[in-house]
């Protein structure tokens, strides 16, 4: 037997032993998922268990590709620039919205260059200190700020990042000045908060939970609607005194805007009856989130809203990207 038929052979027996793949190889061109993140992250391990259940609904072989850099720009345009065919996807967060006010030139138009697919989920912001800080409660943080403005120090994963953007929109409900330290991604600020470097930390839930289970986080609040599953002990952002606040990282897949309508509507029905199953529940509420079907239509205005919102206050407060 030659090399090459060896090859073929263990091809076609490592398919056969992987559910679903041998269909998924013969029906058709392979889909890439961008994602303008690293892997691990909550928006990796959201696009890779999407990518597993629309590979078993619609029988293609589904990629998650990571690219990231320029605050996850360099994803968003290689996906706007991908053929229009469906082989290229994106799975967006936040910055998909913010960008186009946080960088000057604006890099993009979401709203004219991509398809909204559909809304996947949310993981809330969540706002924690050191368990030796003196902030018992969202409140205490509150009432000190207000009595040194702009003297405590908070860490986010970096300028024009959704925790720090969360965080400039807090602060302005709660009539307070904290005061900005950026960091090259969660990891660090995490470390540095934990360490005692600086006393207020925010964050998605996601990368806050297993420091908050071993204690060497004590989160304040989570800043949506609802209580975290994987955080039940933390009051909302409402519950803590500001009703009708919410800011959590949102996630959806997007295309390159000249997709057919029916392969849009096609990818559309396969992400909703993905959300509508226990496993892709049980994921997202694994990683302190919650799923959001949605039409194509809500989503779209979800952007736009977004975008809205980001303009304003990126404007108002002067944020740059790192």
């Amino acid at each position: 037997m030659t090399r090459v038929d060896r090859r073929s052979l263990l091809l076609s027996a490592t398919a056969a032993a992987i559910p679903g793949l041998a269909s998924a190889q013969a029906g058709g061109k392979p889909v890439k998922i961008l994602v303008g993140y690293g892997a691990g992250g909550a928006v990796d391990v959201i696009a890779r268990a999407i990518a597993q259940r629309l590979q078993a609904d619609l029988g293609l072989l589904f990629i998650v590709d990571n690219k990231p850099g320029a605050g996850s720009n360099l994803a968003i345009k290689a996906t706007i620039d991908a053929p229009a065919d469906g082989s290229t996807l994106l799975m967006a967060a936040n910055a998909v919205a913010a960008n186009m006010a946080l960088y000057q030139p604006q890099p993009f138009d979401a709203e004219r260059d991509l398809v909204a697919i559909s809304l996947v989920g949310r993981v809330p912001v969540v706002i924690a200190v050191n368990p030796a800080s003196p902030y018992q409660t969202l409140a205490q943080l509150v009432a000190a700020a207000k009595g040194k403005p702009n003297t405590i120090n908070y860490a986010t994963p970096g300028n024009g990042a959704t925790p720090h953007l969360a965080v400039e929109l807090f602060t302005r409900a709660a009539g307070i000045d904290l005061f900005h330290v950026p960091y090259k991604g969660g990891a660090q600020a995490i470390t540095d908060v934990i360490g005692g470097q600086v006393p207020v930390l925010a964050v998605n839930a996601l990368e806050v939970l297993p420091h908050a289970r071993s204690g060497k986080l004590r989160v304040l609040a989570v800043l949506s609607a609802s209580r975290a599953a994987t955080l039940p002990d933390v009051p909302t952002i409402a519950e803590s005194g500001y009703p009708g606040f919410e800011a959590s990282v949102w996630y959806g897949l997007m295309g390159p805007a000249a997709m057919p309508r029916d392969k849009v509507a096609q990818l559309h029905g396969a992400v909703q009856r993905a959300l509508a199953t226990q496993d892709i529940k049980d994921r997202l509420a694994a990683v302190g989130g919650e799923v959001a079907p949605a039409t194509q239509e809500a989503f779209a205005a979800h952007l736009k809203a977004e975008h809205a919102r980001y303009e304003r206050l990126i404007r108002a407060a002067k944020i740059t990207p790192d």
